[in-house]
This record gives structure tokens, C-alpha cells and sequence, in this order.
């Protein structure tokens, strides 16, 4: 028996592709029907070069085209992968909604509150499937965090910090050669994960908390991108009138790192590496009030192939995407603010 399969498009030759294009191929309720760029010779130079072993010479039906509005227009695609520079999401999302598709946003889903709002609308119209793509989400070892958390090992959570970072080389130059307004710099490149780690570790039933105030300091370059941000999300006092806060910070000055650690009244918690490669053995660790310490190590697993199965499965399945759009708008929301606070 034949396994339905969703029919995607990539539109977009960026970087991201080295791990996204991969996914869909090898996910097993997708199909990677079409890949879109800009650029002349692109999207066939991606299929190429990203492709697992074997599969153009048994697929050669991809179609490649260098106007994204054709793929867009591509009666055979059911779902497209976005992954365009930041300030470009909103307005090829929506040209992607009003055209019937299902859409997988890169994260961040928009740079602005009013733009993920006008993709929602969109969506809800056109009454298509849209999520923001966190991948690490879908990862094994965040599950078992968060099952750690609600288990009352580590007591009640208090403080969390997030860290990630990598060093900026010269073929990346480009998420730092415009504004923080207008979509460049950490914040909007690898902040985001850290805000959304921030914001669910402090969940309550299931739904990511959304900070009361923020303080942040950042360094900016001379186009006005951040290249170090840090700083402060308050999530306001539990039921006992406990200080809750988030510290987070981001860098492309450092070496790569994407940690998060929960501290709470009775112990803490830690995921040694959010980001994690397909072959890397993702460990978290835990320790206690009384002494006691103890490491869990997973198996080896794809968060991107994970991402586009759960993504596909509710296309096909008219289920709800585990990231929402109160999720996305909330965290649009916290960056926002980190910005002001920054300014």
C-alpha cells in the first residue's frame, strides 16, 4: 500500500536548503516537486548539489525554474518551503496563501507583528495549513525536557537561560549588511530561537508564556545590524510571587553554541545542544538539590526530517500544527520588543 504524499516546492536557493531539501526528498509522506530562484541556473544548481546520492537520476521531473511566481503558480504544487531572507517572508507567504498552498515559513514568519497577522488572515481565508519553522522543536530531547519539567523534578521553573551563537564568516555577510529594522542582523537570525526556547520552558498547559517587559543591550555594525545581543525577558512573578526571568543572548562573534538551561526550586536542567546535527548524540543533563546528577544521551535524529513529516502529515491530515499562530505572533511579538529595548 502506497503512502500519501504531499507535493512540495522550495522557494529559494538559500543556504538552508543544504538541510531542508533533504527532508522532504527522503520524508515519507513528502514529494519534492519543484524548486524556485530568482537567480538564473540556481534552483537546478541546488537540486544538484543538495540532492541525496541517486535521486535526480531517478527524479528527473523536478522542475526548476528561475521565477518563484511560477512555482507559485504550479497547479502541481500543494506546499512550498520558504526559506528567503527575513523581511521577505510576508510578501511571497501571502502570495503563496492566495494561490491555494500550503506553507512551511523559515523562522521568523515575518519581522514585524502585522505582517505574521496579515499571513494568519490569509491563511484563514484561503483556509490553508502555516507554520514557522523551529525545527528543533521536533526533536526528541526538547520533548524529554519539557517531560522533566512537568514531571516537578526540577520543582518550579524560575530561570532559564539561552545561548547560541556562531562565528560569522564571509559567505554569511549577508544577514548582517542591513538593519535590525529591516530584517538583518543575530536578532532576527538566531534570536528567535532563543526567544522561543525562553518562552517555552515558561510554558503553563501547553502554551509558550509571553514576557511582560524586556531589557537588552546589543553591538551594531555600521549598517545598523546587531552582531551581539543580550538580554532580559521578565515573565512576571509565579502564584507565589517568585521573579521569573529569561536571560538570553546571541552572537555571530563566538563559536558555535545553542544551549539552554532551566533552574528551578528544586534542581535544574540542561539541553547541551539545540541545533544538532544528524549523526551528533544529543545529550541533556539534570541535577538535584539532594546531589544526585544525571545525564540522558538520545540517538541520532534529523529534526528537519521530523519538521516536514509533521508538516505534512497535518496537509494531509487537516490536523494542527504543533506551532501555531498565537505561538508565532507571540514571539514576533518578544522581538519586537527586544528591538525597542535595544533603541
Amino acid at each position: 500500500m502506497s503512502i500519501q504524499k504531499l507535493k512540495w516546492g522550495i522557494l529559494g536557493a538559500a543556504r538552508v536548503n543544504e538541510r531542508l531539501l533533504p527532508a522532504i526528498i527522503e520524508s515519507p509522506n513528502s514529494e519534492l516537486v519543484a524548486i524556485a530562484s530568482r537567480r538564473a541556473g540556481a534552483a537546478k544548481a541546488v537540486l544538484e548539489k543538495y540532492a541525496p546520492h541517486g535521486f535526480i537520476e531517478t527524479h528527473s521531473d523536478v522542475r526548476c525554474y528561475d521565477d518563484m511566481d511560477a512555482l507559485i503558480n504550479d497547479p502541481n504544487v500543494e506546499a512550498i518551503y520558504c526559506p528567503l531572507a527575513n523581511e521577505e517572508h510576508a510578501n511571497w507567504a501571502i502570495k503563496a496563501i492566495n494561490a491555494g498552498k500550503h506553507i512551511l515559513i523559515e523562522k521568523p514568519m515575518a519581522i514585524t507583528l502585522k505582517d505574521v497577522e496579515a499571513i494568519e488572515a490569509a491563511a484563514i481565508k484561503n483556509k490553508v495549513k502555516v507554520m514557522e519553522g523551529f525545527m528543533y522543536r521536533f526533536h526528541p530531547q526538547h520533548q524529554r525536557v519539557q517531560e522533566i519539567i512537568d514531571s516537578g523534578l526540577i520543582g518550579d521553573v524560575l530561570s532559564v537561560r539561552a545561548s547560541f551563537s556562531f562565528l560569522m564568516k564571509s559567505a554569511r555577510m549577508y544577514r548582517i549588511n542591513r538593519s535590525m529594522a529591516d530584517g538583518g542582523g543575530a536578532m532576527w537570525d538566531i534570536g528567535p530561537y532563543a526567544i522561543h526556547s525562553l518562552r517555552w520552558c515558561f510554558q503553563k498547559d501547553g502554551k509558550p508564556a509571553e514576557p511582560v517587559s524586556i531589557t537588552a543591550h546589543a553591538k551594531l555594525n555600521e549598517h545598523g545590524a546587531d552582531i551581539v545581543t543580550s538580554g532580559v525577558l521578565d515573565f512576571g512573578p509565579d502564584s507565589e510571587g517568585r521573579a521569573r526571568f529569561g536571560h538570553f543572548d546571541v552572537s555571530f562573534e563566538r563559536s558555535r553554541k545553542s544551549e539552554y538551561e532551566i533552574i528551578g526550586t528544586k534542581g535544574w536542567v540542561k539541553c547541551h545542544a539545540a541545533w544538532v546535527f544528524q549523526n551528533d548524540v544529543p545529550v541533556i543533563s539534570w541535577a538535584l538539590e539532594d546531589g544526585k546528577y544525571a545525564e540522558e544521551r538520545f540517538a541520532p535524529s534529523n529534526h528537519f526530517n521530523l519538521e516536514i513529516e509533521h508538516f505534512s502529515d497535518c496537509v494531509l491530515n487537516n490536523k494542527q500544527p504543533l506551532l501555531t499562530f498565537a505561538d508565532a505572533k507571540a514571539n514576533c511579538r518578544a522581538i519586537e520588543m527586544v528591538l525597542q529595548a535595544v533603541k
